[in-house]
């Protein structure tokens, strides 16, 4: 293993650093500003202005697009080249200031995945009408995939239908938290449904693509993540659809849903856990903060044996949690994602898990204030703890990887 990051990496690093100290936490006030100004107004889900500052402040650092993966035989590059090991110590630290940093560098989920799965799988004409698009932030995505009406902790039970009908296909069904559909600048759904039901479990899905003004799409409200709007991420949409596009739309091949949902969740994964790690970094170092700031009992909140057991407990847990995930982007880089699902499923557990414990316990150490929203802990207490179900609960993770390691250690019981 060599979790060794390349020179160009620990250059982007160094001004990723600089980019959050001189503009990201500068404008977070001015961002939860206008935020609130727009939601007074009856706007949620309008962008903060602040925020297209700071695109193009992050545009001219080199800092856009860096998710995208080194591209393989035959693709064509479109962001930084980097490995998925090389980026994730850049997701790591965007998560700092998960609300902003991401989607200023255009590094935001879901579009992220979305790009992704354009990247490997769009026809020419769907790069130049949604990839190109994207890759510019001159628009954003959601990705439907979620129903209300199933457990879609088991995605096979996903029953919107995707019918083919001539030179179009018909999309009807429920979808929600179509994470990002509330925001004006969301164009365009890949939505996921059941397009050949008489094939094997795994190969009736398909995705397509559904331009959002579609006439057919209704997008009927946003859900909330334990009172939050999330409107400056767009929302969690519960959308409608009943509506016709061109064939041309479907993207990739047919029945080849779950294969590209696979691809999505590779790299996707460890952004996600990155930034939860940088979402606890931070959050340990707010607690230090105030710990060694505040006087109890005749001493400071940082000399009580309790709060010190914290302090040390969050640190374990934040390497702990990075050196999985590091060993997770390694493998993704050397052998694949499909190779590395044990860790994947691994990370997905860990980090979410990691990173609560340490919000939690920093939310403790403020006391009151670490619920109110002019500390951020409490907005990522409950981003983070949507981690636990948002890319499958928990349980089936922990299911996967137990499966592993009984074949691997009793393959005849």
């Amino acid at each position: 293993m060599d979790f060794a990051h390349s020179d160009r990496s620990l250059a982007l690093q160094e001004e990723m650093t600089r980019f959050l100290d001189e503009d990201v936490y500068p404008a977070e006030a001015t961002f939860e500003a206008q935020a609130r100004a727009f939601r007074a107004e009856g706007d949620p889900f309008r962008t903060p202005e602040v925020l297209a500052d700071l695109k193009q402040r992050a545009r001219k650092r080199g800092l856009w697009n860096l998710f995208l993966p080194q591209a393989k035989d035959g693709e064509i590059e479109r962001g930084a080249g980097l490995s998925v090991l090389d980026y994730a110590p850049i997701a790591e630290l965007s998560g700092r200031s998960g609300h902003i940093a991401p989607e200023a560098m255009n590094c935001a989920a879901p579009d992220t995945g979305n790009m992704e799965l354009l990247s490997m799988f769009a026809t020419p004409q769907q790069v130049t009408q949604w990839l190109e698009p994207l890759l510019e932030g001159e628009i954003r995505s959601c990705f439907s995939m979620t129903e209300p009406d199933v457990a879609s902790s088991d995605a096979t039970n996903i029953a919107t239908t995707i019918t083919r009908d001539g030179d179009s296909y018909v999309v009807q069904g429920r979808k929600w938290w179509s994470s990002g559909a509330m925001r004006p600048e969301c164009k365009v759904a890949i939505v996921m449904g059941v397009s050949d039901p008489d094939a094997p479990r795994h190969a009736r899905h398909s995705m397509i693509l559904v331009p959002l003004d579609s006439e057919g799409v209704t997008l009927q409200r946003s859900t909330s993540v334990f009172g939050y709007d999330d409107g400056t991420h767009g929302g969690h949409a519960l959308i409608d659809y009943d509506v016709r596009v061109p064939v041309e739309n479907l993207l990739g091949p047919q029945g080849g849903g779950f294969m590209m949902a696979q691809a999505r969740l590779g790299p996707g994964r460890i952004h996600h856990c990155m930034r939860a790690i940088g979402m606890a970094e931070r959050a340990l170092e707010l607690m230090c903060t105030r710990a060694s700031q505040r006087t109890v009992f005749g001493g400071t909140v940082a000399s009580q044996g309790v709060v010190q057991e914290w302090i040390a407990e969050s640190r374990l847990a934040i390497n702990q949690a990075r050196l999985l995930v590091l060993n997770a982007a390694w493998l993704i880089d050397t052998v694949g994602a499909r190779e590395a699902r044990t860790e994947i499923a691994a990370i997905k557990v860990a980090a979410p898990r990691a990173a609560s414990w340490v919000v939690d316990r920093a939310i403790q150490t403020f006391g009151a204030a670490g619920v109110d929203h002019e500390v951020p802990l409490a907005e990522m207490w409950a981003q983070l703890r949507t981690l636990h179900l948002a890319d499958g609960p928990d349980e089936v993770h922990l299911r996967t990887i137990a499966r592993q390691e009984l074949r691997r250690i009793a393959p005849h019981e």
